[in-house]
């Protein structure tokens, strides 16, 4: 998309619109969108968001290997919990914005990203089925939980 084209894709979010938009991680839309209050308020990420095979992740990945430290995560990882948290960024952009995130891959579920996540994302629930989901969202929109 062009930058006029990127501009009217947003100006489609509006306080009053009820629509939805499918974008890729990382994409063009991860940085500079400022959808405050309930212009966003809700996100959808469908995987670790981890970057693709490359010779330059690679490369990355044997350095920190030869350090002693684990040069997957520094090469692949730690970049794709990076995409996650600027998905979720868009989401709260201001004091009063107020949204959910759905984290959609049985891997966030693992310690291994769990004590990756900042403190505030302590309440992150399991969903077993569509109707604890439906009960989880209905109560975070009428009392705020």
């Amino acid at each position: 998309m062009s930058p006029i084209e990127r501009h009217k894709f947003l100006q489609n979010f509006t306080y009053e619109s009820k629509k939805t938009a499918f974008l890729v991680l990382g994409g063009i839309f991860s940085e500079g969108v400022d959808l405050k209050g309930d212009r966003l308020i809700g996100s959808m990420v469908i995987s670790v968001g981890m970057p693709g095979v490359s010779d330059e992740r690679n490369l990355i990945k044997t350095h920190f290997d030869l350090i002693s430290h684990n040069g997957f995560d520094y090469s692949y990882t730690y970049p794709g919990l990076n995409k996650i948290f600027q998905a979720a960024g868009r989401l709260i952009r201001g004091e009063k914005d107020k949204g959910i995130i759905y984290l959609i891959d049985d891997r966030f579920l693992w310690d291994k990203y769990r004590r990756l996540y900042p403190r505030h994302w302590s309440n992150i629930r399991e969903v077993k089925n569509k109707k604890e989901l439906k009960i989880l969202v209905e109560r975070f929109w009428n009392k705020g939980e």
